[in-house]
């Protein structure tokens, strides 16, 4: 399991990097079955976030990836918060319409692969672990071909 004080100090690292700094983050390690390795709760109003670390079953095995990751999150959570408001004034507020489901689907698709994209770029750059977390993949690829 992680050890809070190595993702704290990963915390506080990456906050300076990506100029969060204005941000006030809570670190919480989660510890019962959760399908995530890592999340974040924002209260973008306050300027404040819970950062959610998986310590039970995580599906990630860098955990300093989960950082970066869940911290461009809180980067890019003004953009995210505007589409889904333009997605729902578009296609109005019936999340069951299937053009709503689709383009829904794609947006958060798209921010997802947005954000793994930064962090691999951004890991590349400074984190002391620079590996390849295989965890979510080699977790089906175990249970398909095992």
């Amino acid at each position: 399991m992680f050890v809070f004080e190595e993702i704290q100090a990963y915390l506080n690292k990456w906050q300076g990097i990506l100029r969060l700094k204005d941000w006030d983050i809570k670190l919480e390690l989660v510890n019962k079955e959760w399908r995530k390795t890592g999340d974040v709760k924002i209260d973008e109003d306050d300027k404040t976030a819970i950062l959610l670390i998986n310590n039970f079953n995580p599906k990630q095995t860098n955990i300093e990836e989960v950082v970066i990751h869940e911290l461009l999150h809180i980067k890019l959570w003004g953009m995210d918060q505007m589409i889904e408001k333009l997605l729902h004034s578009v296609y109005g507020g019936n999340e069951d319409d299937p053009k709503f489901s689709f383009a829904y689907a794609q947006f958060m698709g798209l921010l997802e692969q947005t954000c793994q994209d930064l962090t691999k770029g951004y890991k590349d750059l400074g984190a002391a672990d620079k590996s390849v977390s295989f965890g979510r993949i080699q977790k089906r690829a175990d249970e398909e071909w095992k």
